[in-house]
């Protein structure tokens, strides 16, 4: 895909506003923060994340989304800007560029061809908006004389200096460094004075110090997962490290080190009655070949000597079969940490929301200053939240510079 037409690079260049990242926030507060507009990225392609998310489908927003799915330490912070920009409005725009989606499971949107679909929008917003990027650009300093910003941009091997009365901090958390990122919008956030939230990995699978679930290596099963004060309906997969799956990740995001979690094996009430109902009609079975009809047959065997799983369904109580059942429903883990940032879908923590205008995006004590995204202390859960997290603070702070 090509990049925006760019003005030469000259010595030093006056601007409105500068974009540092050219990720899912960035691209959408260039599309609406008016004239004089320059995004740049050190990566070699804008929209990276989006382009590997939802298997190269991006889940890019979820029909469901609202402030409760969202994690900060200021949980009404997220409000407005969501309020303000809603799922819907970024269904519309997909729908204005004739992008087909489909809803897979608990609302989640996806494309149905291509996540590059989502890139060219955002790259068509930006161009009809007359907004430049530059590409495989570094940021070298950034300083602030009270009225204007000037960076000093390395590109090519030539050293730029821009000056902007805005500066839009759009580079992303930690998670995946291996797509570059590094965590650069805290250190502007701390030259700036602004606090910073310790960072942590969230969307992230757990892991187990003595290898306890690798004789289960992809084996999937339903269950309910909680941490903290939060649960999770989804599946769970096993894996030579530990445990992953769509409701790990999101526990994931409330568990703290060194704290257990609560993995319910039968989420679906229910299993208590066909035991015994089994019990009648096949009492001859081996209380691992029922169980087998609820469960992985390979998770039965492995549970098998830690639950106590002998002899036939008939030999079983019903106290034996209660406690069973009891144990399936509250299998206490605890993780010895997790994948880390490696792996990490998104980033949490990160600006303090203190320190910014909701409705605006703006710092509060540094004007022309703004963060958006995942760069700030606003984390959403698993399935679309994220990216809408992305639409929605980067239109804010868009029309917050645009004076709309």
């Amino acid at each position: 895909m090509k990049s925006l037409a760019t003005s030469a690079i000259c010595a030093a260049m006056q601007i409105e506003t500068l974009i540092i990242g050219a990720g899912a926030a960035g691209m959408m507060c260039a599309a609406h923060a008016g004239p004089g507009v320059l995004v740049v990225d050190h990566a070699k392609a804008a929209g990276e994340k989006i382009r590997i998310s939802g298997g190269g489908r991006c889940n890019f927003t979820n029909l469901h989304s609202s402030p409760q799915n969202f994690i900060s330490r200021n949980p009404h912070f997220c409000k407005s800007a969501l309020k303000r920009y809603t799922q819907w409005d970024f269904i519309d725009l997909v729908g204005q560029y004739g992008i087909a989606w489909h809803e897979k499971t608990l609302g989640q949107l996806f494309c149905d061809s291509t996540a590059k679909d989502i890139i060219a929008t955002l790259y068509a917003e930006m161009e009809k908006a007359g907004a430049q990027l530059w590409l495989q650009t570094s940021v070298a300093a950034i300083s602030h004389d009270g009225a204007e910003f000037t960076a000093t941009l390395t590109r090519d091997g030539r050293e730029t200096h821009v000056k902007a009365k805005n500066l839009v901090v759009a580079c992303g958390g930690k998670s995946i460094p291996k797509m570059g990122a590094t965590g650069f919008g805290y250190q502007i956030a701390q030259q700036f004075g602004l606090p910073v939230i310790t960072p942590r990995p969230g969307l992230v699978p757990l892991t187990f110090s003595d290898d306890r679930f690798k004789p289960l290596a992809g084996v999937a099963a339903p269950a309910r997962v909680s941490a903290g004060d939060a649960q999770f309906d989804e599946a769970i997969l096993f894996t030579h490290r530990g445990l992953s799956g769509p409701a790990i990740l999101q526990a994931s995001s409330y568990w703290q080190e060194g704290e257990s979690i609560d993995v319910n094996l039968i989420p679906q009430a229910g299993l208590l009655a066909a035991l015994q109902s089994a019990r009648q009609s096949d009492g001859k079975k081996a209380l691992t070949t029922v169980l087998g009809h609820a469960l992985p047959a390979r998770l039965v065997d492995y549970l098998q000597d830690e639950l106590g799983l002998t002899g036939n369904i008939a030999d079983q109580s019903d106290a034996r079969l209660t406690t069973l059942c009891d144990a399936l429903a509250h299998w206490q883990l605890t993780p010895a940490g997790s994948e880390g940032y490696r792996t990490a879908e998104v980033t949490l923590g990160g600006v303090d929301t203190d320190a910014l205008s909701s409705k605006t995006m703006q710092s509060k004590d540094v004007p022309g200053l703004y963060f958006i995204g995942e760069c700030v202390d606003v984390t959403g859960w698993l399935g679309g939240y994220n990216f809408q997290w992305a639409w929605s603070s980067g239109w804010a702070a868009g029309q917050a510079i645009r004076g709309t």
